[in-house]
């Protein structure tokens, strides 16, 4: 574990997260993709590019009788999830191991899971953005390019298995366009920032093999106006543990 990790807290303080000071720190995104996880009872899930843990922790605290295992390819950060699986007491069925998108999903052994969770790094093209910090460009920049992401998540789901993202909303043509290769019955939660403003992230639930015609869901909204708190739907699932319901 690195020296600059600092801590943060989760879920009104259910779940302590070791962090790096210098490199990616989970945040709303994060936040909301755990929410959008209603895995059952005994069944295995996925979370692709895990980083310190804060997705695959928070939605083992919602999903209590579910296991997880996340992937993760940076070695500081795979460090900080196992430490961060050990400081939440959840090492019973919580698991970090070392992978890659670059490589296929077969080399780790495992079965494919009932579902996937996924965060990719927003950016593909090295233009598009300002350079980040050399600790946080492997989180922000895609070298693989996005259809490296879902190609894996495609692999690493049992038929009927689901696969949930959350991306940047001007994607979602390229999300639909790559998840529709193996997956349908498609449901699309637009994520705002604020009231009338436009969506600036979409959550996307697939079923692989799926076969249901694709539902727009209403959009969350974070915050009512510009004065920075949330509004009680995003107060409840942040600090509340509420779900974000695909119904």
């Amino acid at each position: 574990m690195t020296q600059d990790a600092q801590s943060d807290a989760m879920l009104g303080g259910r779940v302590r997260l070791l962090q790096s000071a210098r490199g990616y720190r989970a945040g709303m995104d994060a936040a909301l993709l755990a929410a959008a996880c209603d895995a059952r009872p005994g069944e295995r899930v996925l979370d692709l590019g895990c980083g310190p843990g804060a997705v695959m922790l928070a939605a083992a605290v919602r999903r209590p009788e579910a296991c997880f295992t996340g992937i993760e390819a940076d070695a500081q950060a795979l460090a900080l999830a196992r430490a961060n699986i050990g400081l939440n007491g959840l090492g019973d069925r919580v698991e970090a191991v070392s992978g890659d998108v670059a490589l296929p999903f077969s080399r780790l052994g495992l079965p494919r899971f009932d579902a996937a969770l996924c965060n990719p790094p927003f950016f593909d093209d090295p233009g598009a953005l300002r350079g980040p910090s050399p600790e946080r460009t492997r989180a922000w920049m895609a070298v693989d390019g996005l259809a490296a992401w879902t190609g894996y998540l495609l692999k690493a789901v049992r038929d009927g298995g689901t696969i949930t993202l959350v991306h940047r909303a001007d994607r979602l043509a390229d999300l639909l366009a790559l998840l529709a290769l193996k997956a349908g019955s498609i449901r699309i939660r637009p994520v705002q920032p604020r009231a009338g403003a436009p969506a600036s992230r979409v959550i996307v639930r697939a079923v692989r093999g799926g076969r249901a015609p694709l539902v727009l869901l209403p959009a969350l909204v974070l915050h009512p106006d510009d004065e920075g708190k949330h509004t009680p739907q995003a107060e409840a699932i942040l600090r509340d543990a509420a779900p974000l319901v695909w119904g």
